[in-house]
């Protein structure tokens, strides 16, 4: 039979291990899920978009879970090295509710503002390649589709008129 105090400190290890688990799966599902160039079924999609939207608030509480569980743990446990490592599980807890509010896409897909260009005999395409090709006023502007997937976004002047290409 495991006595009282012990008892106690193992719950409060399990506690800070679930809060753990549960934050580090509200972050990491979603982004698993919705990556650029994979296909999603309807269900885990949906199950990705549902974690997303109450994953701020669930790592909040996992947080403040995982600290009032440290805070006693502190209190039952004499070893400093395992008062040290719930500390620590605490504060990765509590990074992973600050990644929470982080929108990964917006800092993956931001717009090109200043596009780089290079002569047409000059590019390197495969033949499967596929191009979004603007001309205005004479000048043309051909944008990969390989590369505003990442972007989606590509800010440009084109025949001296400003332009948004999108994909």
């Amino acid at each position: 039979m495991i006595a009282a105090p012990q008892l106690k400190r193992w719950t409060f290890m399990v506690v800070m291990l679930v809060s753990m688990l549960v934050s580090l799966a509200c972050v990491v599902y979603p982004m698993y899920v919705i990556r650029p160039f994979r296909a999603q079924g309807a269900g885990e999609l949906a199950a990705a978009l549902a974690v997303a939207r109450f994953r701020g608030i669930t790592t909040a509480a996992c947080a403040v879970v995982a600290l009032a569980a440290v805070a006693l743990y502190w209190r039952l446990q004499t070893r400093r090295w395992l008062r040290v490592l719930a500390a620590a599980g605490a504060g990765f807890v509590c990074v992973l509710a600050v990644l929470a509010r982080v929108n990964v896409y917006e800092l993956m897909f931001h717009p090109v503002d200043h596009p780089a260009f290079t002569a047409a005999d000059q590019v390197k395409l495969d033949k499967d390649d596929k191009l979004l090709v603007v001309k205005i006023n004479g000048e043309a502007r051909a944008y990969p589709i390989r590369t505003m997937g990442y972007h989606h976004v590509l800010n440009d002047i084109v025949g001296k008129t400003a332009i948004v290409a999108t994909y």
